[in-house]
């Protein structure tokens, strides 16, 4: 129970630096520091431990992924595909919601880090005429990033959930699929009221062939998914065949390149990474896992609650995944539905982490108070978590 006092405490103190307007990543290394202050540690293991996250080849690949990613979206920009993308879109579907959400949807089948950052512009563009608070905007992009965590395979979460449980993935994958699809829903509900769509066209009049301007898309995620090839190796190169198709200067494509190149990307980063290995060095996130197991409250509260704390101090799906599934498979024979709703509540707590990357990116990029996209994320997770219940209640009784 301590560790959940004391790490609620650094929590509320990263909120509150976050209300005054502190850089999240200011606000995450100094939510650090408190644990240094509130955990006893041994200094030269914990420094060894810390510069080796930090030089590790995830951190690296981060900062690389999260930097070319802004130069990636400044070379759509500066050819003007942004503009084309966001208008075949458009013409394409024939229809203004969908056109909205098409490319947060698309981004968020490539597991990338950073990645809304990557489809935040597109929907600043698809919204640029409509009467639409920046928050609103925040959430769309981030909300439809994440229906595909819950069922798709690219994404080590759910193929660690599979392999730790033995519940099959294809089972998993059923199992979480009304989840994803009440996730998907309720954007509908919690956003978008406003938006008419008046220009719908006929397939007749659409243009096929703008579908030219998501080539450049196409070619990051083709050789990430089909490869497995590192983020920022992709974008590099298709930045470089962007400016080179649009026969840019030498001198203009080290600007495009330098254009990610911004302190906040690296102290953003230098303070998650610092950040979540002080989780883990401390033993906070074993303590809180014990803490609740060994409580005597009913198995299908631990079942929820577990994950769903883990995963909102973590924010990241395979820590909530990887510290907790282990644990709940020692309390008893686990069947596959309850594994299910294990990972969506663990998932629905990464949703609301204020450490979750893309929670942060789309902020930032969106200018958002972050208290006005929760009023539209915790009403929303709330929706999905009833639903994951109401299928567990009907599996259980059936089975």
């Amino acid at each position: 129970m301590i560790d959940i006092l004391k790490v609620s405490l650094i929590f509320v103190f990263i909120v509150f630096l976050l209300r005054r307007k502190i850089n999240i990543g200011y606000a995450l290394i100094a939510g650090s520091l408190l644990f240094f202050i509130l955990y006893p540690f041994h200094l030269k293991k914990t420094g060894i431990a810390l510069f080796n996250a930090l030089i590790s080849h995830t951190s690296i690949n981060l900062y690389l992924s999260l930097t070319l990613i802004k130069s990636f979206e400044y070379s759509l920009r500066q050819t003007g595909l942004m503009q084309k993308m966001t208008e075949a879109s458009q013409s394409l579907l024939g229809n203004k919601k969908l056109s909205i959400i098409s490319m947060p949807l698309v981004m968020g089948m490539l597991p990338s880090l950073g990645g809304a950052y990557l489809s935040a512009p597109m929907v600043d563009s698809a919204t640029k005429n409509l009467n639409m608070a920046k928050e609103e905007k925040a959430f769309i992009n981030y909300w439809y990033r994440h229906p595909w965590e819950l069922i798709l395979p690219l994404y080590p979460g759910i193929v660690l959930a599979s392999a730790v449980s033995g519940v099959h993935l294809r089972e998993l994958i059923i199992l979480n699929l009304p989840a994803a699809m009440i996730l998907f829903l309720a954007g509908f509900v919690l956003s978008m009221r406003n938006v008419k769509d008046k220009n719908q066209l006929s397939t007749s009049n659409r243009n096929f062939k703008s579908l030219y301007s998501f080539i450049p898309i196409i070619l990051v995620l083709f050789p990430v998914i089909v490869f497995k090839i590192d983020l920022y190796i992709s974008f590099i190169f298709n930045i470089i065949l962007l400016c080179l198709y649009y026969r840019k200067s030498f001198k203009e494509i080290l600007s495009i390149i330098k254009h990610g190149f911004t302190s906040d990307i690296f102290y953003l980063v230098i303070g998650v990474i610092i950040f979540k290995e002080m989780l883990q060095v401390s033993g906070a996130v074993d303590g809180i896992a014990r803490a609740i197991t060994q409580s005597g409250i009913p198995y299908l509260i631990v079942f929820t609650i577990l994950p769903l704390f883990v995963g909102l101090i973590t924010g990241i799906t395979i820590g909530y995944v990887g510290s907790t599934f282990p644990l709940i498979m020692t309390l008893k024979q686990t069947l596959p539905y309850e594994i299910s709703i294990a990972f969506v509540a663990g998932y629905l707590g990464v949703l609301i982490s204020p450490l979750h990357l893309c929670l942060i990116l789309t902020k930032e990029y969106f200018k958002a108070n972050i208290i006005g996209m929760y009023r539209k994320i915790i009403p929303g997770c709330c929706i999905i978590l009833c639903i994951a219940l109401i299928e567990f209640v009907i599996l259980r009784y059936y089975s």
